[in-house]
């Protein structure tokens, strides 16, 4: 069951904007613009696509060469919301299309039905609001479930928090057996990565940073990754992480650190695999 859309479609490096607001998120955007990030996540809930999209415009970066994620709400989900909600996105954002729209969170309690709000979601790609539509935060039960009802193809990514102490192994499994392609959030364990010894070491022997090094681990495995911050050097440092060439013995060390420690986790999250 390959998914044909979504590796070559999606770029490896993005820069994520969760907990990013105002000043702050038009900033650190306009930066990442300007050291050649050209992927840019963002959703309804962060507050700040009104920001991530004056940063976007006043960048002067070719509309083509940008790839922009946002994700629906689970407020957005029911009939004659979800498009409104993608519309005002679209607004707040000052594009005619976004490049990905995920759905944030499966329907707590599976309140609105599946088949609705992808069914919607559908809708929104057919009226050409987004180019390639997808999920997030979903179980391997979920993402079947979505399979069955959309089609494999329309799911061009599961975006999910993976990093070195939460590896979501079973999950990854199965999406690599599907041909699903993966995106982790929080990379880096909000910062967690950078007070590891293991990591720490490994870094050293490859004159690399922390991070560098988890997001070459994580791209080795096929999965993009959207790491978030403001400063300028850590932007600038996060782009040069396909550069680290990890040993078998380096990713043997890195698995060790999987200790199913989930950052985000939500009283409305689903039963995690």
């Amino acid at each position: 069951m390959m998914n044909s859309t979504s590796e070559s479609s999606i770029p490896p490096i993005g820069m994520g904007t969760f907990r990013l607001k105002g000043d702050d998120a038009y900033q650190a955007v306009s930066t990442a613009l300007e050291l050649g990030y050209r992927h840019i996540d963002t959703a309804q809930i962060y507050g700040n696509e009104q920001d991530v999209g004056r940063a976007i415009a006043d960048s002067g970066v070719p509309r083509g060469e940008l790839f922009v994620t946002t994700k629906i709400w689970t407020d957005n989900f029911g009939e004659g919301k979800l498009i409104p909600s993608l519309r005002e996105s679209l607004d707040k954002l000052q594009l005619d299309q976004v490049d990905l729209t995920l759905i944030h969170w499966p329907s707590p309690g599976g309140k609105v039905p599946m088949q609705e709000y992808l069914g919607e979601l559908m809708k929104a790609r057919e009226q050409g609001m987004t180019r390639l539509t997808g999920v997030s935060n979903f179980t391997i039960d979920q993402l079947n479930e979505a399979f069955e009802l959309v089609g494999p193809d329309n799911i061009a990514t599961n975006q999910i928090e993976i990093h070195p102490f939460l590896q979501n192994r079973k999950l990854v499994e199965f999406a690599r057996e599907e041909g699903l392609h993966l995106t982790a959030y929080m990379p880096l364990a909000v910062g967690k990565v950078m007070k590891d010894e293991t990591l720490d070491r490994i870094a050293e022997e490859h004159g690399a940073t922390p991070p560098q090094v988890v997001m070459a681990w994580l791209m080795l495995q096929g999965i993009a990754v959207i790491p978030s911050s403001t400063k300028r050097l850590h932007l600038e440092s996060n782009l040069e992480a396909d550069r680290v060439k990890l040993t078998a013995d380096d990713l043997n060390f890195i698995r060790e650190l999987d200790k199913g420690e989930r950052i985000a986790n939500p009283d409305f999250a689903p039963e995690w695999d």
